[in-house]
């Protein structure tokens, strides 16, 4: 007698092969690469400030020439990976960040210093939504988890490594070197990416809307101008008053081109998916409660703890580990088990947990019961929110357009951030008692639980995500 055999069902392939591994080791360096040069700048700005004779305000557009390029450019990177394609931006964008670096080491005086910061900018504005398209394009949906985990333990790491190695390198070899150490990766990216990113397809030739890549690149780049010299100006002063009016005006132009344009650079039809507005506030929101927590906890560290910049480095390296820990090992499992939205909704939670335990703890109770607690839930917190975002915008529009979705989920999180941080120093300087414009314990208590709030409300805002007609 014969038995007939039932073939089992083929599993899913899970795991990645050699080409796979080296692929998402690139394209996870570059995205570490971008956000390490976005901090590890801070702590030498004394040293940089010193030598080429910057005064007080000038120095720190060293940080702003970088993020307003950075930013503005998101966009029109973006779009131009899912026209030009994704693999021509990485490699031109590696190339432009190369170059800046080398100028920004090399620089013998302040405007070849900035000019340098910029080149950068726009390299690292290429690089990252070309590598984010790259990865949701490459790897298939059973290994996508895996794939972002490790590009969220990238983006943590690579912020808070700069914090550290910045203030290692410029107090030790000096200030040239904060630049120098990047350029090996950035020249390896460029070689490697050559032989394992696959070719672009050649498709139909499309138009670069440049018209409305001007108007939304100076909006993005008036907006977040505006609210980082809102730290130091007043809302309503003519300064930070008219760079947001220079905005919101840019932003009316640019709808009217886009409405008109044949091949637009956001298709504003896209933006009639409420899962796509949705996404896109959330992001906005969610990187205003992120990115403005690393800056007040370091302000926290100089003006109430009275650490040194190097101390206060080494005091985040808790975040670092944490961050990576929970992006490698919780976020892919996570991201399997309950998938991005909830990953997203649960992670904003923990954030403000975290936030909230730095706002009401006891002064005086010592770095590890006031601070590190609150640290390692808002590493928590980062981890498991950050990546999530961005996979729920992209989830949002068709798989032509991740390029624009990765460069709106990066545009969305640097206004927001930008945002954030000045709104909550302004809440804090109200609340508080300020010497010289610095906070007292009050004033980060009321910024603290001002970004506590803002997670919150993002979170609930996140949750409608999980409803079928989002």
């Amino acid at each position: 007698m014969s038995t007939a055999t039932t073939p089992l069902p083929t599993q899913p392939v899970t795991t990645m092969t050699r080409h796979g591994r080296v692929t998402l080791g690139l394209l996870v360096s570059a995205q570490f690469l971008v956000m390490l040069d976005g901090s590890i700048v801070n702590v030498a700005l004394p040293s940089i400030q010193q030598d080429l004779g910057f005064g007080p305000a000038a120095v720190t557009w060293v940080v702003n020439a970088y993020v307003l390029a950075f930013a503005g450019l998101l966009l029109l990177s973006g779009r131009a990976a899912d026209l030009i394609g994704r693999r021509r931006i990485f490699l031109l964008g590696a190339s432009l960040f190369t170059a800046g670096t080398l100028l920004a080491a090399l620089a013998v005086n302040k405007e070849l210093l900035i000019l340098g910061r910029v080149v950068q900018g726009i390299g690292a504005a290429g690089l990252s939504p070309a590598a984010m398209s790259l990865l949701l394009a490459t790897f298939p949906p059973e290994q996508r988890a895996r794939a972002m985990g490790a590009w969220g333990a990238a983006s943590t790491l690579g912020g808070a490594t700069g914090v550290v190695s910045g203030g290692v390198l410029a107090g030790t070899v000096g200030w040239r070197a904060v630049f120098l150490v990047t350029v090996p990766v950035s020249l390896a990216a460029v070689a490697l990416g050559r032989r394992v990113l696959a070719e672009d397809a050649v498709g139909v030739r499309r138009t670069v809307d440049w018209a409305g890549a001007a108007a939304v690149t100076g909006a993005v780049i008036t907006l977040v101008h505006g609210a980082v010299d809102a730290v130091d100006h007043p809302w309503t002063s003519p300064r930070v008053a008219g760079l947001l009016s220079v905005s919101l005006a840019l932003m009316a132009i640019f709808v009217v081109i886009e409405r008109r344009a044949a091949d637009p650079l956001v298709p504003l039809e896209l933006f009639r998916s409420r899962r796509l507005r949705t996404s896109t506030a959330v992001a906005l929101l969610g990187g205003a409660s992120r990115a403005s927590t690393f800056v007040l906890v370091a302000l926290y560290f100089q003006q109430v703890l009275a650490m040194s910049p190097e101390q206060a480095g080494f005091a985040m390296v808790p975040t670092s580990l944490t961050g990576f820990a929970v992006s490698v090992t919780v976020l892919p499992r996570l991201l399997g088990a309950v998938g991005p939205v909830r990953s997203l909704v649960l992670g904003l939670v923990v954030l403000a947990s975290g936030h909230l335990w730095l706002a009401y703890v006891p002064s005086g109770s010592g770095y590890a019961v006031a601070i590190l607690p609150g640290l390692l839930l808002v590493a928590t917190g980062v981890a498991l929110s950050f990546t999530p975002t961005t996979m729920a915008l992209a989830s949002a529009v068709p798989g032509t357009h991740t390029g624009l979705a990765s460069g709106l989920a990066g545009a969305s999180m640097q206004v927001g951030g930008a945002l954030g941080t000045a709104l909550f120093i302004v809440v804090g300087l109200a609340a508080g008692h300020p010497v010289d414009g610095a906070l007292d314990t009050s004033g980060f208590s009321a910024a603290f639980t001002a970004a506590a709030l803002v997670s919150l409300l993002t979170a609930a805002l996140g949750s409608t995500l999980a409803r079928p007609s989002a």
